[in-house]
């Protein structure tokens, strides 16, 4: 694995920077293709730089700015240069921006880059009518010192990038393939409330989809990373299914208040991996989807 390192030029809810930073012992190091649904930010992907991958978000948004970069990386790099200077003298260019509806996918892909940068949070939401609608935050920096798109496009010529839902992505995996799944979930109902909160984030029946999808590919013998949040409801799930399980502390950035900030625990997944990646993990093995899921509900 490359020693240099690439910045993900995204800042995502939920993003992995944390768990490469301090969980990269429990990613494989040796794969076929790379296949990650969720894509995001894309930290694990940045991290591993894999030469062949298979890259999915169901975020047209995120899919039409990993493709702008690919496809003309200097552009878009002049482009927000552009927007550096004008969100400085502007104060309302942010919100120009934000209500400007553009079909041109570079403009659209620099667009998305720049609210990225500087809305609250690095959030990413949109009203009933698709649009971002979030406010503008305190980072004025459009334009990053990390920023190194030249070898993000290089790196990129090896994926194809795709629109889709995650199933069809994990079923496309091949014994010796890597699949890291990082569904979208909340770390702050750890004790209570878990099933009903996530389901505007991504539904039950999701989760089980997800899970069940994660277990044909186990059993072709792809290996297997996914992360989620560590509640009941989804170790049920996942334990019925015999995957290697184990709790990771994380620290939540997402809360408006820094002192309401604090370590929230999520959950990894394992399969098919060496023994090097899997140490520590807790391991349950059963067959039975069927049960898996009727435990899970509980």
């Amino acid at each position: 694995m490359p020693t240099n390192k690439i910045t993900p030029f995204l800042k995502w809810p939920g993003g992995k920077r944390w768990f490469v930073h301090n969980y990269a012992s429990l990613l494989p190091t040796t794969f076929n293709r790379y296949i990650e649904p969720f894509l995001g930010g894309g930290s694990v992907f940045f991290h591993l730089r894999p030469k062949d991958a298979l890259l999915g978000d169901a975020n047209p948004d995120v899919i039409t700015a990993y493709m702008a970069v690919k496809r003309d990386w200097k552009r878009i790099e002049r482009s927000l240069v552009y927007r550096q200077r004008a969100h400085l003298l502007d104060d309302d260019y942010y919100y120009k921006q934000r209500g400007k509806v553009t079909e041109d996918p570079m403009d659209r892909a620099a667009r998305m880059i720049y609210l990225n940068r500087t809305c609250f949070n690095g959030i990413y939401r949109v009203n009933l009518q698709g649009q971002f609608n979030v406010p503008r935050g305190t980072k004025n920096e459009v334009v990053m010192d990390s920023d190194d798109f030249e070898a993000i496009a290089e790196l990129l010529q090896g994926a194809e990038l795709r629109l889709a839902d995650f199933e069809a992505l994990v079923d496309e995996a091949q014994p010796g393939d890597l699949v890291f799944a990082d569904p979208p979930y909340t770390v702050r109902h750890n004790l209570n409330g878990f099933v009903k909160y996530n389901e505007v984030l991504f539904s039950w029946a999701d989760q089980e989809r997800l899970a069940i999808a994660l277990g044909r590919a186990r059993d072709r013998g792809v290996k297997i990373v996914s992360t989620n949040a560590n509640h009941a409801s989804v170790r049920a799930l996942y334990e019925g299914l015999g995957f290697e399980m184990r709790p990771l502390a994380r620290f939540s950035s997402i809360s408006a208040s820094s002192s309401s900030r604090r370590q929230f625990e999520e959950l990894v997944v394992q399969a098919n991996l060496d023994s090097g990646a899997a140490d520590g993990l807790v391991t349950t093995r059963t067959t039975s989807e069927s049960r898996a899921t009727s435990r899970a509900r509980k």
